[in-house]
């Protein structure tokens, strides 16, 4: 695996690394068992994004299983977990390279079995490393982006496929850099763009069995990947592009992922992308 030039915390980062605490426990957030009995597997779901929509379902009924990359992740993923259980949900954590084909189909087949079942799946990994200029991204790196950032996407709706039902939900994790590109994230900004793509044509593809598909795809959102990835930079002024000033904290994009995995609330949503930018007008 490449690793991330410039960073100022290892990679990949920890929550307690970051120079703030990122909001990510979704204190505030009262559910209404809007995913009451249902069952979630989300990639990426030790810290940042993921964990904070890990909570949210929970607290809304799910029991949720997640998948994280590293040892130097588990004391975030104990803590996710623990995070789950607290409102009397099943949590489950599995450390795992999602790059490789084989381990994302046993990932779902293992989730699977611990859960009971499944019903809501959301692909949520994803790697970056930030570049001066195009000729930077080597080879190397070009491939793995896309192994984690796509390729990944693809293996786990395959092998989640047989388990779900009308009704059902998967939700894609894309960028507003897949929507606009960004001339440091070259490689990552096109694997977003086909997230889009393959969310738009799953949707369609998955019509007829009820399955809907999804994409939320956020502007900066403050999580270990930003200091575990990026230059100083960078880091220090990490947000303010966006038209509000700053960068989202993960408690505020996780409400919409529980909108796409609630049938109540989006049935009539699918192919869709839910852009929580900070006030950017996105293209299309």
């Amino acid at each position: 695996m490449p690793e991330p030039q410039n960073h100022t915390i290892p990679y990949p980062g920890r929550t307690e690394e970051m120079p703030s605490r990122p909001r990510d426990e979704m204190h505030d957030y009262v559910g209404r068992d809007l995913l009451a009995g249902k069952k979630a597997l989300i990639t990426g779901g030790d810290s940042g994004i993921g964990r904070a929509v890990a909570i949210a379902f929970a607290k809304e009924g799910a029991d949720v299983a997640f998948a994280y990359l590293d040892e130097r992740e588990t004391p975030d993923a104990d803590h996710t977990r623990e995070l789950i259980e607290k409102p009397g949900k099943r949590g489950h954590a599995y450390r795992i390279d999602l790059s490789q084909p084989d381990n994302c189909t046993a990932l779902v087949d293992k989730a699977t079995r611990d859960l009971g079942g499944l019903n809501i799946l959301v692909n949520n990994a994803a790697f970056q490393s930030p570049v001066d200029s195009f000729a930077d991204i080597t080879p190397e790196q070009w491939t793995h982006t896309f192994k984690v950032n796509i390729d990944s996407y693809f293996h786990t709706i395959r092998a989640a496929l047989p388990y779900l039902e009308k009704g059902d939900a998967i939700i894609n994790t894309g960028s507003i850099n897949g929507l606009r590109g960004n001339a440091r994230l070259i490689d990552y900004s096109a694997t977003k763009g086909a997230v889009t793509a393959l969310t738009y044509s799953l949707a369609q593809a998955f019509l007829d069995d009820g399955i809907r598909v999804n994409c939320v795809a956020p502007g900066p959102v403050w999580t270990p990947l930003t200091p575990g990835t990026m230059p100083a930079d960078l880091v220090e002024d990490f947000g303010t592009q966006a038209p509000i000033g700053r960068s989202a904290q993960p408690d505020e994009i996780a409400p919409s992922y529980v909108f796409f995995a609630a049938d109540s609330l989006s049935s009539y949503y699918s192919g869709q992308v839910l852009a929580p930018v900070g006030g950017e007008i996105v293209p299309g």
